[in-house]
């Protein structure tokens, strides 16, 4: 009573209207009560107002076009058709203009005085009394400037309750969506918790990418090579800053740098760089393995042509291609029956390939060279010759059917090049070989400790994939032994099943499934576990330490120089050092990393969904902070401002199928001029036995009913689907039922469809009650729609809250891996992405997804109702189209005034009647309920929403990506074919993105012109000044000799690795015949260079140990079984070793050039001058000083050994581009 007081006496006095002629028409006393929400004060009620009859029948309020003859004029129609032009509140409409959207006003007065019918202000004398459903009413301006605290209006208030410009309708937002999980996504132009990053190929929309998921990735040098569903690309790292040029762009791609694309081959699943003979092989998912030539520019810069890498042209090696494709695939062939699941080139030029069932094969680098070698007519020699030169090396370690290795699938292979050595790895168990003599060394567990266990081959067949392995012999029955032999193979595989079991269960093993592998510059080797664990690992396969600094699963490592960089499955990247300490991390991107890459000092990460970011080697540091100041300066060059609307409609179908009409009259009519249609359905199916079944189909991932697909096909028919608009996906849970369209003109910028779905009934198990939600990229930015259904009948206000709370907190979409989740299954065709309950990557995350999205809209039949009112109250209020004073009993509004539910979110305001509860198929508003309940009328339908606006005032930018305003918001009181009436709104929403090709460009710009950039970056690359002992080296017998390497830096380490450049044999007449290199520039078998790698710390000297065996045995095998044994004889080689010595933070190399020749004793003894020569160099590899420092002049790295004319000791240095 004191406050309405107050407000002068309750408000109650006469109310005058402005008509357009200016002239003023009395009313009759309608009163309704409108306070700023936040403000806690009771609602002005005047005695009078429940007996006042009203001058209108329900009916007559129903007619849109009901003559007034009190006010000379027509009403506005209660269904709300007409509500478009009517306000509650002094706020003048203007019909929308040609454009969808209308800046904010940047100021108070901008929004007082932006119509010329608005009166100046005068003097305020009461406080804010809105006034009935009609048209203009009289109101001085002073009573919408002044809050119930007579505090002067500010511009947050002015915008959220009176609408920020013309043709946007008045909100209320809830209390409490300033914090915790409730808070709006932080976004900028560049990332405040990351380094600015090279975006080579944006995230591509999912739609866009069918059959052409990229896998993989490898860098060769002067290319980022990547793996996809249907072949291979290559981006060329001197253009990475470039645009398409006027190339095509490929759907999706179109903001990529330019690449080039292979032909269509089967999915690419492994990839290896071989610079030293110019191929990229590649593993596919049906077994094969192909060679490609890496493609180069060449020295005119003008166009690509292929490098030579000592293969002669018109042979396999050179390979074949379509006229022009820089593609040319040479040597292929069918490595397994199964997919090539990884594969390696060791140190000795062999390519090892992993497969399922713990399938292992080592392909000798001898038998590829002459596959290679053969002429272009000879292909089919040459690959039925490579494909029976395996090595079955499960086969080697398997005795009488019993092998030493578990049969488990071989997803990760890595070259020790250091030690020679290889490593597999499996989900648990590792095994470790000796490259060179392609032996078993050891098998082990997660923990370290060796296996003793022993798997048995199920059947040898199945292991083997050939027949010929699995051969009988004559005196042997097929029958007798081959039943026997399987039936006990079956009880020691299930034994052991039950075994593995039991153990996963008891020690949680499962959890730490080994995902990534990596080899560091120290030699050691790091793994990293589903449990977010990383393991250190010496050469020897010794566990030496364990450190996690992320929950989530590691993915991907890659290691660099003195830091590893580590990938998670929530998309984070973290920086570490040698020991395991942590550096940096941040967000890269918003999908699992799948895979990293090192080239030009920058490291890409690859993410599950396809895109492909840069990160420079010296991240996290000062240039980062400069280039995110820059970058921030340009952003208005790179910023993109996109305007759309969006058609969202809720509607309790009551188990009923609405007619043509009905549906023309919610949504048909207001299609027109939108971009994006949303719809939601409840109780589109429900009853017991229907409930029971919906739940039982989720459990098995279906979903559906005929019901639901009827809704889904006549509503498509009602907005022209096929023609006008594109269905992109629904979900259905029981009852509940969202779908969404898009029109085509629009579709090239929406994709990335997820759906879920949250059980709230009996239980949180079935779906009478729940939520079923899409999340929807529009322009790059995430907006994600929720079409709930929440507990019923008056009472269930905590229920209902906690219905919201469940929904908001537990709706995930994260879909499962692209892997597993090829084609979807849903009420519909359209393969639409489902998320579960909690998936791996989203059960680490702090907040709920629906906290991340850029806008975020909840539609349904919330069933809040109105308290303290009876049935006949209600109706009178509806009679006198007392709204405001109606909304004052809206439970919902009520909870959300207090923060307890849909915290932050916004509605426009609500100028239609009641949508609860009506008579079926009866016209009119009398037709509320008639029942003996007589339900009080309620808006159990609404429909809200969040978008990225902190205050209300903001302008749409990339600090404020979203900004959404409400051009209609209505019921269509017309329709009668259920107990709810169907509601809808138009948002009009501003979207700003980025220009990823214009950004692209001025972050190259800045790197090559900036000054303290540029000064840094040299800083950065220097390569720390080293020395070596010899350049000559003189084995024979099994001489072992030692090289040492000194880092003469004073403050950097220097990483050096040990290649081999290429071989060669002293004809008789002294002269080297033609130079040859290996894979991957392999060391010959003879000879033995450990360790081959390694880090050298300031002023410090490593020891090379060279050494040699004079007669080495070859084998040939033959369909995996060793066939012919000849020793190699080594004597009179020269090979030429390559060092290669690195920075921390740079792919600049620079490199020294050591000759090793084995030269012939009986030779030598009658050539004193050999002899001479051999002691000389005998007494150089014992000097306390060093050969001082060669040129440094640059070179590029010699792909091509064979055409070298100078072999003389030098040393070189050359940088990527």
């Amino acid at each position: 009573m004191d406050e309405r007081a107050a407000d002068g006496g309750g408000g109650g006095g006469d109310a005058t209207a402005f008509s357009r002629s200016g002239d003023h028409h009395p009313r009759g006393k309608v009163q309704s009560y409108r306070q700023p929400l936040g403000c806690d004060v009771l609602p002005i009620v005047s005695p009078s107002m429940p007996n006042v009859p009203s001058k209108q029948s329900l009916d007559e309020f129903a007619n849109p076009f009901y003559v007034d003859d009190a006010s000379g004029g027509y009403s506005c129609g209660a269904d709300g058709s007409n509500a478009a032009r009517s306000f509650p509140y002094p706020h003048y409409h203007l019909s929308p203009s040609s454009s969808s959207h209308n800046r904010y006003s940047n100021s108070v007065d901008d929004i007082r005085f932006a119509h010329s019918l608005l009166p100046q202000p005068v003097q305020p004398q009461h406080h804010v009394i809105g006034a009935s459903f009609d048209c203009g009413f009289p109101f001085t301006l002073d009573r919408w400037l002044c809050s119930a605290d007579n505090s002067t209006l500010t511009l947050e208030r002015a915008m959220s309750e009176f609408g920020g410009a013309p043709g946007t309708l008045p909100e209320f937002e809830g209390t409490g969506g300033g914090t915790g999980i409730f808070r709006v996504p932080s976004r900028a132009a560049m990332h405040p918790c990351r380094p600015p990053t090279l975006e080579l190929r944006p995230h591509p929309l999912r739609e866009t990418q069918a059959g052409s998921f990229l896998r993989t990735m490898v860098c060769t040098g002067a290319q980022l090579w990547a793996g996809e569903e249907s072949g291979l690309r290559f981006w060329k790292l001197s253009d990475m800053f470039e645009s398409w040029n006027g190339r095509p762009p490929k759907r999706g791609d179109e903001e990529s740098a330019p690449f080039y694309e292979s032909g269509h081959t089967s999915p690419v699943l492994t990839l290896v760089a071989d610079r030293a003979r110019g191929f990229v092989w590649s593993g596919h998912r049906d077994g094969r393995i192909r060679s490609w030539k890496i493609a180069k520019q060449r020295t005119n810069g003008s166009s690509l042509g292929e490098e030579d890498g000592g293969v002669a042209a018109n042979t396999v090696g050179a390979g074949t291609g379509d006229p022009g494709s820089v593609f040319k695939e040479g040597l292929s062939w069918q490595a397994h029956r199964t997919p090539v699941l990884s594969m390696i080139i060791t140190s000795y030029g062999d390519i090892w390939t992993g497969s399922e069932g713990g399938v292992l094969k080592a392909w000798p680098w001898e038998s590829m060279e002459k596959s290679l070698s053969l002429t272009i007519e000879e292909r089919h020699i040459a690959t039925f010759s490579v494909e029976r030169s395996y090595v079955d090396l499960r086969n080697q370690v398997t005795f009488n059917g019993v092998c030493s290795l578990p049969a488990v699938d071989i997803k990760y292979l890595l070259s020790d090049y250091s030690r020679s050595k290889v490593w597999s790895a499996g989900g648990l168990t590792f095994a470790l070989w000796d490259s060179r003599k392609r032996e078993l060394l050891k098998v082990f567990n997660i923990d370290g400790q060796v296996e003793n266990r022993v798997d048995i081959a199920e059947a040898q067949e199945n292991h083997m994939e050939d027949d010929m392995k699995t051969k009988l012999t004559k005196k042997e029955k097929p029958g007798s032994i081959s039943f026997f032999q399987r039936s006990r193979n079956a009880l020691m595989g299930a034994a052991d099943a039950v075994r593995r079991v039991a153990q996963k269960g008891a020690f949680g093993e499962d959890n730490r499934k080994t995902e990534a592998l990596a080899i560091a510059a120290d030699g050691m080797i790091w793994t990293g576990c589903s449990n977010g664990s990383m393991v250190q690992w010496d050469g020897n396969g010794n566990r030496t330490s364990e450190v996690q600094h992320h929950s989530s699963a590691v993915t991907s490592l890659c290691a660099f120089g003195t830091h590893l960089w580590v990938g998670y499955m929530n998309g984070t990247v973290q920086v570490l050092d040698l020991e395991g300490n942590l550096l940096g991390g941040w967000v890269a991107h918003d999908a699992p990393i799948i895979n990293m890459a090192v080239g030009a000092s920058f490291i890409f990460t690859m993410a599950n969904h396809g895109g492909i970011r840069g990160w420079s080697l010296t991240s996290p540091g000062p240039i980062d902070d400069i280039l995110r100041t820059e970058l921030s300066r340009k952003e208005q060059t790179y910023t993109k401002i996109e305007k759309i609307k969006i058609l969202t409609g809720t509607w309790n179908v009551a188990q009923e199928r609405a007619s043509h009409d009905s549906l023309i009259s919610w949504l048909g009519c207001a299609a027109k001029e939108v971009g994006i249609i949303i719809v939601g359905l409840q109780e589109v199916e429900m009853g017991a036995g229907f409930l029971a079944v919906a739940a039982a189909k989720e459990t098995v991932g279906l979903e559906g009913s005929a019901n639901g697909q009827w809704w889904l096909d006549s509503i498509g028919k009602t907005l022209d689907e096929g023609t006008s608009f594109e269905r992109i996906g629904s979900r259905q849970l029981a009852g509940l039922l969202i779908a969404a369209w898009v029109r085509k003109s629009l579709r090239p910028n929406v994709g990335d469809v997820d759906a879920a779905a949250v059980a709230c009934g009996f239980g949180r198990a079935l779906g009478n009650k729940g939520a079923v939600g899409l999340r929807v990229r529009v322009f790059d930015r995430v907006l994600c729609f929720v079409n709930c259904h929440f507990a019923a009948h008056l009472e269930a206000v905590g229920k209902r809250n906690a219905d919201f709370d469940h929904v908001f907190t537990t709706l995930s979409f994260t879909r499962p891996s692209i892997e597993q989740s090829s084609t979807s299954a849903g009420a519909t065709a359209i393969q639409v992405h489902h998320g579960g309950n909690q998936s791996t990557a989203s059960q680490f995350e702090e907040k709920p997804e629906l906290s991340e999205a850029d806008m975020v809209v909840f539609l349904g039949d919330f069933n809040y109702r109105l308290f303290d009112i009876s049935y006949d109250e209600a109706r009178d209020m509806v009679s006198q189209r007392s709204f405001d004073w109606l909304r004052e009993k809206d439970q919902l509004w009520a909870e959300m005034k207090a923060g307890k539910v849909f915290q932050g979110m916004r509605e426009a305001q609500i100028r239609f009647p009641p949508t609860y509860k009506f008579e079926r198929h009866q016209a009119g508003l009398s037709a509320y309920d008639l029942s003996e309940k007589k339900r009080v009328p309620a808006w159990c339908d609404r429909i809200l929403y969040r978008d990225s606006r902190s205050i209300s005032a903001a302008e749409c930018s990339l600090e404020c990506p979203l900004v959404s305003s409400v051009s209609l918001y209505e019921a269509c009181m017309d329709v009668t074919d259920s107990d709810h009436k169907p509601v809808r709104c138009i948002f009009s929403v501003e979207i700003a993105h980025v220009d990823r090709i214009v950004r692209r460009q001025a972050f190259g710009q800045i790197l090559k012109s900036h000054e303290k950039i540029r000064t840094l970056l040299e800083e950065y690359s220097i390569i720390p000044e080293t020395i070596i002992s010899t350049y000559n080296i003189i084995l024979q017998n099994q001489d072992t000799s030692i090289l040492r390497i000194t880092n003469k830096c004073d403050s950097h380490k220097a990483t050096f690795e040990i290649i081999c450049e290429g071989q060669s044999t002293i004809k008789g007449d002294g002269r080297p015949s033609e130079f040859c290199s290996k894979g991957l520039f392999g060391f010959s078998r003879w000879l033995q260079v450990q360790p081959a790698a390694g880090i050298i710390i300031p002023g410090q000297i490593t020891e090379v140990t060279v050494h040699h065996e004079d007669f080495y045995t070859q084998e040939e095998f033959i369909d995996g079984i060793p066939q012919n044994w000849w020793c190699e004889d080594a004597r009179d080689k020269e090979v030429v070793l390559l060092i290669k010595v690195t920075g921390t933070y740079s792919t600049e190399a620079r490199y020294h050039r050591v000759r090793v020749l084995h030269s012939n004793p009986r030779k030598d003894s009658c050539n004193e001058s050999t002899g001479n020569s051999r002691k000389s160099e005998s007494n150089l590899l014992q000097r306390s000083d060093f050969a001082p420092i060669g040129s440094s002049s640059a070179h590029a790295l010699p792909m091509s050994p064979g055409n070298r004319e100078d072999r003389k000791p030098m040393l070189q240095t050359w940088s990527f581009p």
